[in-house]
């Protein structure tokens, strides 16, 4: 008997590239227009994988001949401090989406400040305003993970529609969002969603029965080849530090799939590294893109 052939790669990197490159073609029309996009990053405190990610989100909007605007206030800025600069930047017609870099320090309430951001500059897509959007199947900024995991489904050939599929973690970043957005009707969506959690009774159960499984849950490893079936398409989500000593680091990064386990039985799977995460910030960008076309109208 030929050996089974392990399961195809869905390259986050691959994927980006070509969205970015899709988007790069639309920047240099709306330059034509004297419109150049704009996204404020706003940074509070010093948390290390924060600044790491707001790097990242920088560099790419470099690359592709988007303004950057950067805010980095220390960790003792005030919530008032805070809310007055998101009010310049409502108001500042150069800068057409705000990101504001979570967790804020404990001192700031998080939700009141996601609150003051204007929903049409929410590139983020975490307004309470783009929240109801998506629910109602309205235009809207679809929320950065989410999007590039439907996207990332889409562009590889495995449409969601007709299929079961099951969301492990029930975040208001990804889980919860990331159901709105399969179960819409029309393209990218059109699925039968099921969503588990940490409160889910015989979970292995549900996720034998998914065509399409997102694993969101932040627990490394966390789903074992038991706990699909054979063919399943995978979008892993998480991205954790684990122990190796064999690595210089110290650790190295794994998501919340047994990837070696799971391959076995995988029809797709995306890797991690390499997989959503480049997919996050490519969709940031086109939300950023998105608004100022909006706003170019």
């Amino acid at each position: 008997m030929p050996a089974k052939r392990g399961p195809k790669i869905i390259s986050g990197k691959a994927v980006a590239e070509t969205i970015q490159e899709e988007l790069q073609a639309e920047i240099a029309a709306l330059k034509k227009r004297k419109l150049v996009p704009g996204l404020a990053v706003v940074l509070v405190g010093e948390d290390p994988a924060s600044e790491v990610y707001v790097r990242n989100k920088r560099l790419t909007c470099e690359k592709l001949g988007i303004n950057s605007y950067a805010h980095d206030l220390p960790a003792n800025t005030t919530e008032k401090r805070l809310l007055n600069l998101i009010a310049k930047l409502n108001a500042d017609p150069k800068v057409h989406g705000i990101l504001v870099q979570m967790p804020l320090p404990k001192h700031i309430d998080e939700q009141r400040v996601l609150n003051a951001i204007d929903p049409d500059k929410d590139v983020d897509g975490f307004h309470p305003v783009n929240v109801g959007r998506l629910l109602n199947g309205e235009p809207c900024f679809l929320p950065c993970t989410p999007a590039g995991c439907q996207e990332l489904l889409m562009r590889s050939g495995y449409d969601p529609a007709g299929k079961h599929a099951v969301i492990v973690g029930r975040s208001n970043i990804v889980g919860k969002p990331l159901a709105a957005l399969l179960m819409q009707k029309g393209p990218g969506g059109d699925a039968t969603v099921t969503v588990c959690h940490s409160r889910t009774k015989h979970l292995a159960r549900i996720t034998q029965q998914a065509d399409i499984l997102i694993a969101a849950i932040g627990m490394p490893e966390f789903v074992k080849a038991r706990m699909v079936k054979e063919g399943v398409v995978i979008i892993d989500v998480g991205v954790n530090r684990v122990e190796d000593k064999t690595r210089k680091s110290g650790y190295r990064l794994t998501g919340d799939v047994d990837f070696k386990g799971v391959s076995k039985k995988a029809r797709a799977i995306t890797p991690v590294p390499g997989g959503v995460g480049p997919m996050t910030i490519t969709m940031l960008m086109k939300n950023t893109v998105a608004a100022a076309r909006r706003a170019g109208k």
